[in-house]
């Protein structure tokens, strides 16, 4: 079928307003989009490529947002002219979207159902009846188990990789010419982001709609589009098809989205960041088998320094009044060593239990059964002081690092507190020097100690969270899914900062993610969980090389490897 255009994005600049002063964030842009065809367009936050197709929704916010120039042709027809009127029989009708973060942007008081009927009933003239026999046909289409029990359930009641099923339900419902996914599958398992992947391309086709996929990662972008922009700093600095873009990149900032994830091929010492390729100074030393196999010896020669035997973490529900508890095993099982100075990979998909079983180590959630040793003591059933002391020795760096840290201190405040509480240090002088040091350690300045976490982007608040899980000087860090939601250059900075502390201080981490490409990067060896068991276990490089188990071998398919 030939193409025509359908969407023209014409000289396009927007701009906010903060403290009486305006800003341009989008500076004259230029891109189409043409009939049956999945454009990309990708980049870090920041980069504008949100803002833009919010200005196609006409959802900016009014009062501090303002389209300078330019124009927004759908069918010939100036968006920015329309009135609100009929802005709203496009939008939905004719244009839709789905959202990043679908447990924010359900209605977690409607079932999900309801939520794909109120939508169908507000843009058709369907019955209620009618509506309902629609959305249980686009729950079978966007291929949810069951769709008749998920129709009468709450988002909270189903998994991430479901709600954006539903999000997506919702989004075709009125069978839109466009639809739009802002960051569809960020934070979602490797196989689940496949599957949403697969489904918005069997859905492009079937319907013959076309879609703009935004995304932060370009592996993942070119297993979808046909075309690619390439954003930064609000504006276009590639444009080409998928296989160009990702084989053949002229601009260095696209270079460095590419060369700034870490390879599932080569292992680099240092991983190459955004600001290297643009200085063009992305050069560096890799590590070799024979270095790796020296450094192995050397760390699995001494004693390990945690010993996990058998430890398994249940809950019990009940269910009805006189009904007997039902057990249910999150972790089930589980025995491995880990030596100092070593990184254990934890991978698996949501569920499986990686996050339980951390939680069951630093015994913020006590284990059901089972032994942990640490240090050759047994810690399993401490006192409270003893587990005091414990929790100087094993910290943890936690995933999202805005929620985990308090916005009511200041940045040195936060940092200085688990000093306090482990009475670190003679006087608050000598504190806050440290803190300094561990501020400059970390890659940040010593100013930002009087600054509160929300004056900072999300890798720097990360960067935070490490100085404070730093600050007590532990022994063994627990990374759960720690650089998931950064983008890749600011996830390269981070992997590269963990990577400089441990063979400064000798640290020794359990690092968990979904993300396998960077569990290979920073793993000496892998853990593979499934249901609450070990799947599979044994040196990194091997397990990528050589799956012993199917499950394992489906994870590392579903890894975006590019064109």
């Amino acid at each position: 079928m030939s193409k025509t255009k359908l969407l023209s994005v014409k000289n396009l600049a927007i701009s906010f307003k903060s403290d009486l002063k305006e800003k341009e964030v989008i500076h004259n842009i230029n891109f189409e989009l043409n009939t049956n065809e999945i454009l990309g367009i990708v980049g870090e936050s920041g980069s504008g490529k949100s803002v833009s197709s919010l200005a196609i929704m006409d959802l900016l916010p009014k009062k501090i947002s303002k389209i300078t120039s330019g124009e927004i042709l759908f069918e010939n027809a100036n968006l920015l002219d329309v009135q609100a009127s009929d802005i709203q029989k496009i939008r939905g009708n004719d244009i839709a979207m789905i959202f990043q973060e679908p447990m924010s942007s359900l209605n977690p008081s409607m079932t999900c159902g309801n939520q794909v009927v109120e939508i169908l009933q507000c843009h058709t003239n369907m019955t209620r009846s009618e509506a309902k026999a629609e959305t249980l046909k686009l729950f079978e289409e966007v291929k949810l188990p069951l769709p008749e029990l998920t129709f009468n359930k709450y988002p909270h009641e189903i998994s991430g990789g479901q709600k954006q099923r539903v999000m997506i339900a919702m989004a075709i419902s009125c069978r839109p010419k466009i639809l739009i996914a802002d960051e569809p599958t960020t934070a979602l398992d490797v196989t689940v982001q496949r599957d949403v992947i697969q489904l918005l391309k069997s859905l492009q086709s079937t319907n013959e709609m076309s879609i703009i996929f935004i995304s932060h990662d370009l592996a993942l972008v070119s297993e979808i589009a046909d075309r690619v922009l390439v954003m930064y700093q609000g504006k276009i600095v590639e444009e080409g098809s998928s296989e160009t873009i990702f084989k053949s990149p002229n601009h260095n900032y696209t270079k460095a989205l590419i060369g700034s994830r870490p390879s599932l091929d080569i292992r680099l010492k240092v991983l190459p960041t955004i600001s290297d390729f643009m200085a063009e100074k992305a050069q560096s030393e890799v590590i070799s088998n024979e270095d790796r196999k020296t450094k192995h010896q050397i760390l699995y020669q001494n004693p390990p320094l945690l010993e996990v035997i058998d430890l398994e973490k249940a809950y019990f529900s009940n269910i009805g009044l006189f009904k007997k508890a039902q057990g249910f095993k999150a972790v089930n099982g589980i025995s491995f060593k880990l030596y100092e100075g070593e990184t254990l990979g934890l991978v698996g998909e949501s569920g499986c239990g990686k996050s339980t079983l951390g939680n069951a180590i630093l015994q913020l959630d006590k284990a059901t059964s089972g032994t942990l040793i640490y240090k050759g003591r047994d810690i399993t059933n401490l006192s409270p002081k003893d587990l005091k002391g414990l929790r100087k020795e094993i910290q943890i760096i936690f995933q999202d690092p805005y929620s985990s840290l308090n916005p009511r201190l200041t940045v040195g405040n936060t940092v200085m507190e688990p000093m306090i509480v482990h009475q670190l240090y003679n006087s608050k002088k000598e504190r806050k020097e440290k803190v300094m040091e561990l501020l400059e350690r970390v890659g940040l300045e010593p100013e930002h100690f009087y600054r509160y976490p929300h004056e900072f982007s999300g890798g720097q608040r990360q960067r935070i969270g490490i100085a404070r899980t730093i600050a007590v000087q532990p022994k063994l860090i627990i990374c759960d899914e720690s650089v998931s939601a950064l983008d890749i250059s600011v996830q390269a900075q981070v992997l590269n900062l963990l990577n400089e502390l441990k063979e400064k201080f000798g640290f020794t981490y359990i690092f968990i993610s979904h993300d396998l490409s960077v569990v290979k990067y920073m793993s000496d060896q892998l853990l593979v969980m499934k249901d609450g068991q070990t799947e599979e276990i044994g040196d990194a490089d091997k397990i990528y090389e050589k799956p012993e188990s199917s499950y394992t071998q489906k994870l590392i398919e579903a890894i975006p490897k590019g064109l």
